[in-house]
């Protein structure tokens, strides 16, 4: 099973084990660009964009993307893409189902901050909204609060890091859909990243009591 964590400073890094080969897809800084395909436990992710550069190499691997009908984002916003892939091969871990139905995909919204010793927190809303005259959705983030940090006094010589920090509150889970890209709006200052939830084949009986 694969796993996102964020990379140093710069933006996220995507490990990925396929047959016979290792894909790896750094997606940089703000994520206006994506340098390749990911392989994600046999599948080929064109990964997470802003949609405002399509005119980019990733937006022409996926041509048959129609984006015509998406809102342009407002003033203040970004507008997010993440097109998931329907070729699935085996998967390498048998445990795992290898149907579709059965995973999920998380959105993950945050800022790229430098921080010290010091815990910080954000929150926001995160929904998903139909688009007008359509049978589309997208999903929206709101109501984020300004950053909220502990004040505690740090080491004296101890450097500042970059990391990100994700946005606070109940994961937001939406089923894996290749039909479909997923479409988001984000304020300017959070990026977005996302992973993919997988389910075991085995289903655990409950007792009763």
């Amino acid at each position: 099973m694969a796993s996102l964590r964020s990379g140093e400073g710069t933006g996220l890094r995507l490990p990925v084990r396929g047959p016979g080969r290792r894909l790896v897809a750094e997606v940089r800084g703000t994520l206006s660009s994506c340098r390749g395909a990911v392989g994600l436990a046999g599948l080929i992710l064109a990964g997470v964009l802003p949609l405002a550069p399509l005119d980019s190499g990733p937006a022409r691997a996926i041509p048959r993307l129609d984006l015509k009908a998406y809102p342009a984002p407002a003033v203040g916003e970004r507008r997010w893409l993440i097109q998931l892939s329907g070729v699935l091969p085996p998967s390498q871990d048998p445990s795992f189902s290898t149907n579709p139905a059965d995973w999920r995909v998380e959105l993950i919204a945050g800022r790229n901050l430098e921080l010290d010793c010091n815990q910080v927190h954000f929150s926001g809303r995160m929904r998903s909204q139909a688009v007008a005259g359509t049978d589309l959705r997208v999903v929206r983030i709101s109501q984020v609060t300004p950053l909220a940090s502990t004040r505690m006094a740090c080491p004296p010589g101890e450097p500042k890091r970059r990391a990100f920090v994700p946005m606070g509150g109940k994961p937001f889970v939406v089923p894996y859909d290749a039909s479909r890209p997923l479409v988001l709006y984000a304020p300017k200052d959070l990026e977005l990243r996302w992973r993919l939830w997988k389910a075991e084949r085995r289903q655990w009986p409950a007792r009763e009591f």
